[in-house]
Protein backbone atom coordinates (compact mmCIF):
# COMPACT_ATOMS: atom_id res chain seq x y z
CA UNK A 1 0.00 0.00 0.00
CA UNK A 2 1.18 3.54 -0.60
CA UNK A 3 0.70 4.14 3.10
CA UNK A 4 3.45 2.23 4.81
CA UNK A 5 4.48 2.18 8.44
CA UNK A 6 8.16 3.06 8.49
CA UNK A 7 9.62 2.22 11.87
CA UNK A 8 13.03 3.62 12.74
CA UNK A 9 14.98 3.09 15.97
CA UNK A 10 12.44 0.71 17.49
CA UNK A 11 14.71 -0.50 20.25
CA UNK A 12 13.96 -4.16 19.48
CA UNK A 13 16.20 -6.62 21.26
CA UNK A 14 18.51 -8.42 18.83
CA UNK A 15 18.07 -11.83 20.39
CA UNK A 16 19.83 -13.86 17.71
CA UNK A 17 23.51 -14.01 16.88
CA UNK A 18 25.25 -12.78 13.73
CA UNK A 19 25.12 -16.21 12.09
CA UNK A 20 21.63 -15.70 10.68
CA UNK A 21 22.48 -12.32 9.22
CA UNK A 22 25.55 -13.78 7.56
CA UNK A 23 23.54 -16.44 5.72
CA UNK A 24 22.73 -16.14 2.04
CA UNK A 25 20.13 -13.53 1.05
CA UNK A 26 19.01 -13.56 -2.58
CA UNK A 27 17.80 -10.75 -4.83
CA UNK A 28 14.15 -9.78 -5.33
CA UNK A 29 12.92 -11.16 -8.66
CA UNK A 30 9.72 -10.55 -10.64
CA UNK A 31 7.40 -13.54 -11.07
CA UNK A 32 6.91 -12.70 -14.73
CA UNK A 33 6.00 -16.09 -16.18
CA UNK A 34 3.13 -18.53 -15.66
CA UNK A 35 5.57 -21.10 -14.34
CA UNK A 36 7.25 -18.85 -11.76
CA UNK A 37 3.92 -17.44 -10.53
CA UNK A 38 2.01 -20.75 -10.43
CA UNK A 39 2.68 -21.52 -6.76
CA UNK A 40 1.80 -18.04 -5.51
CA UNK A 41 -1.75 -17.46 -6.80
CA UNK A 42 -3.06 -17.00 -3.26
CA UNK A 43 -0.87 -13.91 -2.83
CA UNK A 44 -2.59 -10.88 -4.26
CA UNK A 45 -3.01 -7.14 -4.22
CA UNK A 46 -5.64 -5.52 -2.03
CA UNK A 47 -7.01 -2.32 -3.57
CA UNK A 48 -8.56 0.40 -1.42
CA UNK A 49 -10.22 2.45 -4.11
CA UNK A 50 -8.08 3.62 -7.03
CA UNK A 51 -4.98 5.05 -5.38
CA UNK A 52 -3.97 2.82 -2.47
CA UNK A 53 -3.03 -0.82 -2.16
CA UNK A 54 -1.42 -3.44 0.07
CA UNK A 55 -0.30 -7.02 -0.38
CA UNK A 56 -2.36 -9.84 1.12
CA UNK A 57 -2.71 -13.62 1.15
CA UNK A 58 -5.55 -16.12 1.23
CA UNK A 59 -5.48 -18.26 4.38
CA UNK A 60 -8.94 -19.71 3.69
CA UNK A 61 -11.21 -19.55 0.64
CA UNK A 62 -12.87 -16.41 2.03
CA UNK A 63 -10.16 -14.89 4.29
CA UNK A 64 -7.29 -12.58 3.31
CA UNK A 65 -4.46 -11.87 5.75
CA UNK A 66 -2.75 -8.46 5.65
CA UNK A 67 -1.41 -5.69 7.92
CA UNK A 68 -3.74 -3.73 10.20
CA UNK A 69 -2.44 -0.30 9.18
CA UNK A 70 -3.51 -1.02 5.61
CA UNK A 71 -7.16 -0.65 6.63
CA UNK A 72 -6.76 2.99 7.69
CA UNK A 73 -7.16 5.85 5.22
CA UNK A 74 -4.12 8.11 4.88
CA UNK A 75 -4.44 11.49 6.52
CA UNK A 76 -7.79 10.53 8.07
CA UNK A 77 -9.27 9.11 11.24
CA UNK A 78 -11.43 6.72 9.21
CA UNK A 79 -11.12 3.14 8.13
CA UNK A 80 -11.50 2.47 4.43
CA UNK A 81 -15.14 1.72 3.56
CA UNK A 82 -15.48 -2.02 3.25
CA UNK A 83 -17.39 -1.78 -0.02
CA UNK A 84 -14.38 -0.30 -1.88
CA UNK A 85 -11.93 -3.02 -0.74
CA UNK A 86 -11.14 -5.59 -3.45
CA UNK A 87 -8.69 -8.49 -3.45
CA UNK A 88 -7.00 -9.54 -6.71
CA UNK A 89 -5.49 -12.99 -6.28
CA UNK A 90 -2.31 -13.64 -8.26
CA UNK A 91 -2.47 -10.27 -10.01
CA UNK A 92 0.09 -10.14 -12.82
CA UNK A 93 0.32 -7.65 -15.68
CA UNK A 94 -3.04 -6.21 -14.75
CA UNK A 95 -4.85 -9.58 -14.81
CA UNK A 96 -5.89 -11.43 -11.67
CA UNK A 97 -6.52 -15.14 -11.31
CA UNK A 98 -9.73 -14.08 -9.60
CA UNK A 99 -10.99 -10.90 -7.91
CA UNK A 100 -13.38 -10.55 -4.99
CA UNK A 101 -14.96 -7.69 -3.05
CA UNK A 102 -14.73 -7.59 0.74
CA UNK A 103 -17.76 -8.16 2.94
CA UNK A 104 -16.17 -7.24 6.29
CA UNK A 105 -12.68 -6.34 7.49
CA UNK A 106 -11.07 -6.13 10.92
CA UNK A 107 -7.77 -4.67 12.07
CA UNK A 108 -6.59 -6.17 15.34
CA UNK A 109 -8.29 -4.31 18.20
CA UNK A 110 -4.99 -3.83 20.09
CA UNK A 111 -3.21 -2.19 17.13
CA UNK A 112 -2.89 1.57 17.56
CA UNK A 113 -2.39 3.43 14.24
CA UNK A 114 -1.26 6.53 16.15
CA UNK A 115 0.95 4.64 18.59
CA UNK A 116 4.70 4.14 18.64
CA UNK A 117 6.45 1.81 16.24
CA UNK A 118 7.45 -0.47 19.08
CA UNK A 119 7.46 -4.24 19.40
CA UNK A 120 3.98 -4.38 20.93
CA UNK A 121 2.35 -2.41 18.13
CA UNK A 122 4.19 -4.33 15.42
CA UNK A 123 3.07 -7.59 17.04
CA UNK A 124 -0.57 -6.52 16.57
CA UNK A 125 -0.29 -4.97 13.09
CA UNK A 126 -2.45 -7.71 11.61
CA UNK A 127 -5.83 -7.67 9.84
CA UNK A 128 -8.26 -10.07 8.21
CA UNK A 129 -10.60 -9.35 5.32
CA UNK A 130 -13.56 -11.63 4.69
CA UNK A 131 -14.48 -11.86 1.02
CA UNK A 132 -18.05 -11.49 -0.19
CA UNK A 133 -17.65 -14.76 -2.10
CA UNK A 134 -15.07 -17.50 -1.46
CA UNK A 135 -12.34 -18.28 -3.95
CA UNK A 136 -12.15 -21.94 -4.92
CA UNK A 137 -9.04 -23.83 -3.87
CA UNK A 138 -8.69 -24.90 -7.49
CA UNK A 139 -8.24 -21.29 -8.56
CA UNK A 140 -5.98 -20.18 -5.69
CA UNK A 141 -5.17 -22.68 -2.91
CA UNK A 142 -4.78 -20.85 0.43
CA UNK A 143 -1.64 -20.96 2.53
CA UNK A 144 -1.56 -22.19 6.11
CA UNK A 145 -0.31 -20.05 8.96
CA UNK A 146 2.97 -21.31 10.43
CA UNK A 147 2.24 -22.69 13.91
CA UNK A 148 5.52 -24.46 14.64
CA UNK A 149 8.58 -23.15 16.44
CA UNK A 150 10.28 -20.03 15.08
CA UNK A 151 14.03 -19.96 14.66
CA UNK A 152 16.45 -17.55 13.00
CA UNK A 153 17.30 -18.39 9.43
CA UNK A 154 15.96 -18.42 5.88
CA UNK A 155 12.47 -17.28 4.89
CA UNK A 156 11.00 -15.93 1.65
CA UNK A 157 8.66 -13.06 0.78
CA UNK A 158 6.19 -12.54 -2.09
CA UNK A 159 4.98 -8.97 -2.49
CA UNK A 160 3.74 -6.10 -4.59
CA UNK A 161 5.25 -2.65 -4.21
CA UNK A 162 5.96 0.76 -5.63
CA UNK A 163 7.27 0.37 -9.17
CA UNK A 164 5.95 -3.20 -9.40
CA UNK A 165 2.32 -2.75 -8.40
CA UNK A 166 1.02 -4.98 -11.21
CA UNK A 167 3.45 -7.85 -10.79
CA UNK A 168 4.33 -10.16 -7.93
CA UNK A 169 7.96 -10.24 -6.88
CA UNK A 170 9.63 -12.90 -4.80
CA UNK A 171 12.74 -12.92 -2.69
CA UNK A 172 13.57 -16.61 -2.61
CA UNK A 173 15.71 -16.35 0.48
CA UNK A 174 16.15 -13.68 3.10
CA UNK A 175 16.78 -14.01 6.82
CA UNK A 176 14.90 -13.67 10.07
CA UNK A 177 17.66 -12.10 12.14
CA UNK A 178 16.11 -11.02 15.45
CA UNK A 179 13.06 -11.28 17.66
CA UNK A 180 11.59 -9.33 20.56
CA UNK A 181 8.56 -11.13 21.97
CA UNK A 182 6.11 -11.50 19.09
CA UNK A 183 7.90 -8.95 16.85
CA UNK A 184 10.57 -10.05 14.38
CA UNK A 185 13.21 -8.38 12.21
CA UNK A 186 14.10 -9.57 8.70
CA UNK A 187 16.63 -8.47 6.09
CA UNK A 188 14.03 -8.93 3.33
CA UNK A 189 13.81 -6.39 0.49
CA UNK A 190 10.55 -4.48 0.88
CA UNK A 191 9.17 -1.09 -0.15
CA UNK A 192 5.93 0.91 -0.25
CA UNK A 193 3.08 -1.46 -1.11
CA UNK A 194 4.78 -4.40 0.58
CA UNK A 195 2.71 -3.92 3.74
CA UNK A 196 0.85 -7.13 4.47
CA UNK A 197 3.16 -9.28 2.34
CA UNK A 198 3.51 -12.88 3.53
CA UNK A 199 6.81 -14.05 5.00
CA UNK A 200 7.08 -17.78 4.36
CA UNK A 201 8.83 -20.51 6.28
CA UNK A 202 9.82 -23.57 4.25
CA UNK A 203 10.36 -26.22 6.88
CA UNK A 204 7.86 -28.81 5.67
CA UNK A 205 7.09 -28.75 1.97
CA UNK A 206 4.82 -25.92 0.80
CA UNK A 207 5.52 -22.61 2.50
CA UNK A 208 3.57 -21.52 5.55
CA UNK A 209 3.02 -17.90 6.53
CA UNK A 210 5.35 -17.06 9.42
CA UNK A 211 4.57 -13.32 9.49
CA UNK A 212 3.21 -10.43 7.46
CA UNK A 213 5.28 -7.35 6.71
CA UNK A 214 4.39 -4.49 9.04
CA UNK A 215 6.97 -1.93 7.99
CA UNK A 216 10.65 -1.14 7.74
CA UNK A 217 13.30 0.25 10.03
CA UNK A 218 16.99 1.09 9.91
CA UNK A 219 19.75 -0.52 11.96
CA UNK A 220 23.22 0.96 11.54
CA UNK A 221 22.14 2.51 8.25
CA UNK A 222 20.76 -0.75 6.84
CA UNK A 223 17.12 -1.19 5.88
CA UNK A 224 15.34 -3.96 7.72
CA UNK A 225 11.74 -5.20 7.60
CA UNK A 226 9.57 -6.10 10.57
CA UNK A 227 6.74 -8.54 11.12
CA UNK A 228 5.02 -10.54 13.83
CA UNK A 229 4.22 -14.02 15.16
CA UNK A 230 0.80 -14.92 13.79
CA UNK A 231 -1.17 -17.84 15.29
CA UNK A 232 -2.66 -16.07 18.32
CA UNK A 233 -3.26 -12.82 16.41
CA UNK A 234 -5.10 -14.66 13.62
CA UNK A 235 -7.28 -16.53 16.13
CA UNK A 236 -8.17 -13.23 17.82
CA UNK A 237 -9.02 -11.64 14.48
CA UNK A 238 -11.27 -14.51 13.49
CA UNK A 239 -13.20 -13.90 16.72
CA UNK A 240 -13.45 -10.20 15.84
CA UNK A 241 -14.83 -11.02 12.41
CA UNK A 242 -17.32 -13.52 13.80
CA UNK A 243 -18.57 -10.90 16.23
CA UNK A 244 -18.36 -8.23 13.53
CA UNK A 245 -16.36 -6.08 15.92
CA UNK A 246 -14.48 -3.18 14.33
CA UNK A 247 -11.42 -1.70 16.07
CA UNK A 248 -11.52 1.88 17.38
CA UNK A 249 -11.08 4.52 14.67
CA UNK A 250 -8.30 6.57 16.24
CA UNK A 251 -6.96 9.62 14.48
CA UNK A 252 -4.07 8.69 12.19
CA UNK A 253 -1.19 11.16 12.31
CA UNK A 254 0.94 11.52 9.15
CA UNK A 255 4.31 13.23 8.96
CA UNK A 256 7.10 13.12 6.42
CA UNK A 257 10.65 11.89 6.77
CA UNK A 258 12.65 14.52 8.60
CA UNK A 259 9.78 15.62 10.82
CA UNK A 260 7.31 18.44 10.46
CA UNK A 261 3.57 18.37 9.99
CA UNK A 262 3.38 18.11 6.21
CA UNK A 263 1.30 15.24 4.93
CA UNK A 264 2.94 12.85 2.55
CA UNK A 265 1.15 11.84 -0.61
CA UNK A 266 2.16 8.30 0.30
CA UNK A 267 0.12 8.51 3.48
CA UNK A 268 2.91 6.83 5.40
CA UNK A 269 3.70 7.29 9.03
CA UNK A 270 7.36 8.18 9.34
CA UNK A 271 9.70 8.72 12.25
CA UNK A 272 12.92 10.65 11.80
CA UNK A 273 16.01 8.45 12.25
Amino acid sequence: MKQFLKCLALGLTLSFGAGAAAAQTTQLRALDSDYSAASWKAVGRIDFGRNAFCSGTLIAPDLVLTAAHCLYQPGSSNLWPTDIIEFHAGLRDGKAVVSRKASVAAAHAVFDPTGPGDARNIAHDVALIRLAEPISTYEAPPFYVHDDRIAPGPVSVVSYGRGRANLQSRQKECQMIARDGDAMIFDCDITFGSSGSPVFSHLNGRGRIMAVISGMMEINGQKRSVGMVLPQRVAELKSQLNLQVAPPTAKVRRITVGGGNNRSGLGAKFVKP
